[in-house]
């Protein structure tokens, strides 16, 4: 037997052993997509909240989620995502900067999660200082991070069951209550602070005020492409579109609803990007006759511990490739090698030490102004990963013109320019929320923009030469 009819029948032995129902690739996807650190940023947007759920919903995230679909199905691109998928089309360097865009996206995301944590154990121990003091703040952030990179040893299996069962109780659940506790807000008759209709959903200043509150919008669609190479183990591939569509309006919905509890529960000088959820939260309880109080605080430990489920996910997940690519001679060989259970610790704490170093310029150079850390942290971890989708989308175009022919099990249109057409669409809005992601956020302190700016075109530059430096001098390794 040759080499390719073995490696057939890996991959079919594969397939099968992996085989997934369109529920489960929903319930999988959802852990990555749905999440709370963006629902207070949205509150602040006020009604034109709906508007641009609806924009990064449909007119991105739909989309790239079905041309992630398309990709990981071409026969021969079933592993690697998109490293791959990249490679394939627009040759081995942009599918190695593209692959390291991903990993390092989420060293910077990582800050903003931890912000949330604190900002919601804060709130839930009553100590304003662990979310209004630097260096106490970063001392909680380094016990978050340090502790769960150790419980990383455990493997990647293991911790992906604990954090599917930490995104039940501490994300959905809480969105789920504050959704309900909103409900009979409203039907009791409690005050609004803005209410909805068609003139004021949709923003008619384009000023760069107004556009940058797009910026989390979209962020928080971000991730959903990370589970397409799981379109091969679907037992009907067709599914794969209707499990992304429920999925759409899945998020959609809780981004909606959870936004407009905020906004129109809270006053908007009184939301706080990192606090802003177990505040609302409380808030609400109390205006309907419960003790909010107690709740706000059982709230705060449960959303803490949801977070950290995601921590978990995305210390493991992303580094996965990354090993891949180790392994392929990209990186030195000090970081192709794992424990017992096929954890790459070495990249794990790679990653760690990344994100050690990005803690201590974002906490310390936002002095006590806890929102400026979230959101600088919020907008760099958008572009970057919104130069990765840049990158994807181009892949993609690519392979409709010029690789049609590719045999592949999901189309998200057989229609070529169609298909086109659609991903130039969602490649205009990446490419503007990109640059707009670098205006500064609504409320950034006037002596604190120039600061904002810059470590966004620093993190920006430095991110950028990394990885071309690292492959020029791959055959080193």
């Amino acid at each position: 037997m040759n080499d390719s009819s073995e490696t057939q029948i890996k991959l079919e032995e594969d397939q099968k052993y992996n085989r997934l129902t369109g529920l489960k690739l929903f319930a999988m996807t959802s852990s990555m997509v749905i999440s709370v650190n963006e629902l207070a940023p949205f509150g602040k947007t006020g009604p034109t909240a709906l508007f641009y759920i609806l924009l990064a919903g449909i007119l991105w995230f739909i989309p790239i989620t079905q041309m992630a679909g398309e990709m990981a199905s071409v026969k021969g691109w079933e592993k690697g995502g998109i490293f791959t998928w990249v490679k394939g089309t627009l040759g081995e360097k942009t599918g190695w900067v593209t692959l390291f865009y991903q990993w390092i996206h989420i060293t910077i995301g990582m800050n903003m999660m931890m912000y949330v944590i604190i900002g919601a154990m804060s709130i839930t121990l009553n100590v304003p200082a662990f979310n209004t003091t630097p260096w106490i703040r970063f001392v909680l952030m380094m016990i978050i991070l340090w502790s769960i990179t150790l419980v990383e040893y455990v493997g990647v299996k293991k911790i992906g069951r604990i954090a599917e069962w930490l995104f039940g109780v501490g994300i959905a659940l809480p969105v789920v209550l504050l959704i309900i506790a909103f409900i009979i807000y409203l039907i009791q008759g409690r005050p609004i602070y803005f209410h909805l209709s068609l003139s004021n959903m949709i923003p008619h200043d384009l000023s760069g005020a107004t556009l940058v509150a797009f910026v989390p919008f979209i962020l928080a669609f971000c991730g959903g492409e990370a589970s397409a190479p799981h379109v091969q183990h679907l037992r009907h591939p067709k599914v794969y579109s209707k499990v992304m569509w429920g999925l759409a309006l899945t998020a959609m919905c809780f981004d909606l609803l959870g936004s407009l509890a905020i906004g129109m529960a809270v006053p908007k000088d009184q939301i706080t990007n990192s606090t802003g959820f177990v505040y609302a939260f409380g808030k609400i309880i109390d205006s309907i006759g419960l003790p909010g109080d107690l709740i706000q605080k059982i709230i705060g430990v449960l959303l803490a511990l949801g977070i950290v489920g995601e921590l978990g996910n995305w210390l493991s997940g992303p580094s996965q490739g990354m090993f891949v690519a180790a392994n392929e001679g990209y990186m030195p060989k000090y970081f192709a090698q794992s424990t017992k259970r096929d954890v790459p610790m070495r990249l794990i704490i790679l990653q760690s030490l990344i994100v050690t170093v990005s803690a201590v310029i974002l906490t310390f150079s936002s002095g006590s102004n806890s929102d400026f850390a979230f959101n600088v942290s919020m907008a760099s971890t958008t572009a970057q990963y919104l130069i990765v989708y840049i990158l994807m989308l181009i892949a993609y175009m690519n392979l409709k013109i010029k690789h049609d022919d590719l045999p592949r099990s999901y189309y998200m249109s057989k229609n070529r320019i169609w298909s086109i057409v659609v991903s130039i669409v969602a490649l205009i809005i990446t490419i503007i929320a990109f640059f707009v992601s670098f205006i500064p956020a609504d409320g950034t302190p006037a002596n604190l923009r120039m600061l904002y700016i810059g470590i966004m075109v620093g993190i920006c530059i430095v991110v950028t030469i990394l990885p071309l430096v690292i492959y020029h001098y791959r055959d080193k390794y």
